[in-house]
């Protein structure tokens, strides 16, 4: 079997030739129609005209009878290079005058005058033409025919010459027009190699759109192309970023843990064992955010939108994080309609949620109020709102805060950790906006998500806190 790739200039010439063939077959077939046609034609007129020269000597003699004198021209006529063999008959009123006595005549009526037939004489295809006169004598009119045969080997040779030369210009046809087929399909797949050579002579790390002055038809491939090299181009970025994130986020807390643990061998070892396992706990959950931001950002396409109860998954993500607001002294409530729904993805909106409350719960102080809010704008969309009342943030971390919001950004250090860069990169796979917000009158913020789509909302007034 043979594996190579087909080729596009072969594939052209071959289906042109074989087009052209049988285009070529169908003309030859028709060419030979009109060439047999043509030599009868021909060859009928002569034969006619020989009949006419025959019939110019005839005669009445003394007698008041017909007298038959053939000339050497009227025979002479229908000699050609084919040697064919010519028959005569002369008939008068009384029967059979002179020629070729078993020779038959064509029937032909007196308002007809002329008739031609194929028959066969002596074994052999012969064409007869009849012609039959009349001649005015003073006693009345003597009707008479000639009958003039001729055998068909030179009608047939003039119509082998016709469809001979016809075929030999459909030949020279055919091979033109491959000749022609080749030269164009080479210049036409020039700008097929130039682009070849192009993707060839590319550096590894050169993901930029491919410029050329490419045809209409090749314009498709390359915009395809390109498309193909910026969607290559953000995967890569989102592993850099992700393998940037891992390095600086990792880092820090190993640093920690290698320090705790050679610190415990000197001094308060339960104290410094104490603060390795919290390094270690925090490398778990950076670990696992990690591995969630890699899977987001590397999918590059929108997850399969269902219709989620938005009210109940946000109810069990924050009564998830109760036992831990409890711990740190903060008061985590929920409020919002008994049922919520919307178009979204339920496993990405509920990390979405956990890292916006974790975020929260971490980094705000004791006897914080934060809040988990779900509303209906209508038209606007489905809101998800987490509040915290903390102490109100300096303007530069204010501004870093909503730079992590951005997708793609990357993240290199600081305290707030990946939670709101998955937060952003989540909300772009599902087609949500988001935006940060002060709290009121300054203090603490709010993350609000925008869930388009669909929605349907009873049941208002739900609420969850955790006890005081």
């Amino acid at each position: 079997m043979d594996d190579r790739p087909a080729s596009l200039r072969r594939t052209i010439l071959v289906w042109l030739v074989l087009a052209t063939a049988a285009i070529g077959a169908l003309a030859l077939i028709d060419t030979r129609i009109e060439a047999q046609r043509t030599a009868r034609d021909v060859s009928d007129r002569v034969l006619v005209g020989s009949a006419m020269a025959i019939a110019e000597g005839v005669s009445v003699d003394a007698s008041g009878r017909l007298s038959v004198t053939i000339p050497f021209s009227a025979l002479d006529m229908l000699s050609s290079t084919a040697q064919d063999q010519v028959f005569y008959r002369v008939d008068g009123p009384q029967g059979f005058l002179t020629g070729y006595q078993d020779l038959a005549p064509v029937s032909v009526s007196a308002d007809q005058g002329t008739a031609l037939t194929d028959a066969i004489y002596k074994s052999v295809s012969i064409r007869t033409a009849t012609l039959r006169r009349d001649l005015t004598t003073g006693e009345g009119t003597l009707p008479f025919t000639v009958t003039v045969s001729e055998t068909t080997r030179a009608r047939e040779a003039l119509a082998s010459s016709i469809l001979t030369r016809s075929a030999l210009r459909i030949a020279g046809l055919i091979a033109g027009a491959a000749a022609v087929a080749w030269t164009v399909a080479t210049y036409a797949l020039r700008p097929l190699d130039r682009l070849s050579r192009t993707i060839a002579d590319r550096e590894p790390h050169d993901l930029t759109p491919i410029e050329t002055d490419a045809p209409a038809e090749l314009r498709p491939v390359v915009d395809a192309l390109n498309g193909f090299l910026v969607r290559l181009s953000h995967a890569m970025a989102a592993l850099q970023n992700f393998a940037s994130n891992a390095n600086h986020q990792i880092r820090t807390p190993l640093t920690v843990a290698r320090t705790q643990i050679a610190v415990s061998g000197k001094s308060n070892a339960s104290n410094a064992l104490e603060k390795a396992d919290s390094a270690l706990v925090r490398i778990e959950r950076v670990l696992a955010q990690l591995l969630l931001l890699a899977r987001v950002e590397a999918s590059g396409t929108r997850p399969v939108l269902a219709e989620v109860d938005v009210a109940a998954l946000a109810r069990g993500v924050t009564a998830d994080f109760l036992p831990q607001a409890v711990r740190l002294g903060q008061d985590l409530g929920y409020d919002g309609p008994q049922c919520a729904k919307a178009l979204t993805e339920d496993v990405l909106l509920g990390e979405l949620l956990r890292n916006l409350i974790g975020n929260a719960l971490t980094h705000c102080p004791k006897d914080t109020m934060v809040t988990l809010h779900v509303a209906d704008h209508g038209p606007d969309g489905l809101e998800l709102l987490v509040t915290d009342t903390g102490p109100a943030l300096s303007d530069s971390a204010f501004a870093d805060l909503r730079a992590r919001l951005q997708p793609g950004r990357e993240m290199r250090s600081g305290t707030r950790g990946l939670g709101l860069h998955i937060v952003a990169e989540i909300a772009q796979a599902l087609g949500a906006r988001i935006g940060l917000e002060r709290g009121p009158l300054g203090k603490g913020l709010a993350v609000r998500i925008t869930l388009a789509g669909e929605r349907e909302m009873v049941g208002w007034g739900a609420r969850i806190r955790s006890p005081r």
